[in-house]
């Protein structure tokens, strides 16, 4: 049986390693403080459906204490992962795979991506390189994650909605490291398909938190009150035409135009996006791997992005007067 460590163990990973437990796979968690406390003294509880499911997967702050894993799934904010990359290195061995199951332009975007830009680094996701050299591309797997989870209180998520993980190899490749993950995620009863253009996934959601997340974190509205205001809803249009120039520069096909993806937005209703919630809640903002990097990949590209740039300017500077950017 394959070796799964969940690092980042919050709502999205939480989630995933209560399913996984749940259906009897060898699943272990890091996280910390109170959280973990409270999943080592009353078990990972589960709120899904209208009912709670109660695991006891081993776990820990300290990865040393697992040793090597076959899959690491990393759910962690983008901007955190530089930082624990030197606690990560107990659990990488010989095969290791690593998947990021994290929102935004991933560090690895160009490894494997034939052109003029193979395997060049992102500097907004990966200063120094931190990631690349301390991880390693090849062990990279790409995930976009669908599902939405809380964690009400330590110990405990609750699903909100969706089930669905998309995996793809930066190369494009069905591996069998894809097709095995796969597998094991649907035996916990979530969606994995893989995909062999894992970017082209990457950008539709991207292209939504590119635009409706600063826009949202400036403004304090919901998806339904931006896009029912004519004035942001055409703000909002521009700034994701800037991204899709910049997306098409680099090849990325998408499935569905400009107008259905902001109806789609609306659809959700009264709902606050993560970047938002962030700032209420004075934590870090996810800037950087959502709409800093959008804005890197365009000056590479020469695709301007005004709009995309006026807004980045302004969440920065609100981010950094409420403690939650650059900490």
């Amino acid at each position: 049986m394959s070796r799964v460590c969940i690092f980042g163990a919050g709502a999205i990973g939480g989630y995933m390693g209560a399913m996984m437990a749940h259906a009897g796979m060898d699943v272990s968690l890091v996280a910390r403080g109170p959280h973990l406390a409270a999943i080592r003294e009353k078990g990972l509880r589960l709120r899904i459906g209208g009912e709670e499911i109660v695991t006891r997967p081993r776990a820990t702050d300290t990865a040393a204490e697992l040793g090597p894993q076959d899959y690491v799934v990393v759910t962690l904010k983008a901007h955190s992962i530089p930082a624990v990359v030197p606690a990560m290195q107990p659990l990488l061995g010989e095969g290791t795979t690593v998947v990021f199951g994290v929102n935004g332009v991933p560090w690895w975007y160009f490894y494997g991506l034939p052109g003029p830009y193979e395997n060049r680094r992102l500097a907004t996701v990966d200063p120094g390189d931190v990631i690349w050299t301390g991880i390693g591309p090849e062990r990279a797997l790409g995930c976009v994650v669908y599902p939405a989870a809380e964690v009400p209180e330590p110990g405990v998520i609750e699903h909100v909605e969706g089930d669905r993980f998309t995996l793809g190899e930066p190369t494009g490749e069905k591996s069998e490291r894809a097709k095995r993950l796969s597998e094991m995620l649907i035996a916990a009863k979530l969606k994995a398909p893989v995909r062999d253009k894992i970017r082209d996934e990457i950008w539709i959601k991207l292209w939504g938190n590119c635009s409706l997340n600063p826009v949202s974190a400036l403004t304090g509205a919901t998806l339904e009150q931006m896009c029912r205001d004519a004035d942001v809803r055409a703000l909002l249009r521009l700034i994701m035409l800037e991204a899709q120039a910049v997306a098409e520069a680099l090849g990325v096909k998408f499935p569905i135009d400009v107008d259905k993806r902001l109806a789609g937005a609306e659809a959700v209703g009264a709902h606050k996006t993560s970047m938002l919630q962030d700032l209420e809640r004075g934590r870090p903002m996810e800037i950087d791997a959502l709409v800093s990097a959008v804005q890197e990949l365009g000056r590479l590209t020469g695709v301007p992005t005004p709009n995309l740039d006026a807004v980045l300017a302004l969440v920065k500077l609100r981010a950094r007067l409420a403690g939650c950017y650059g900490v």
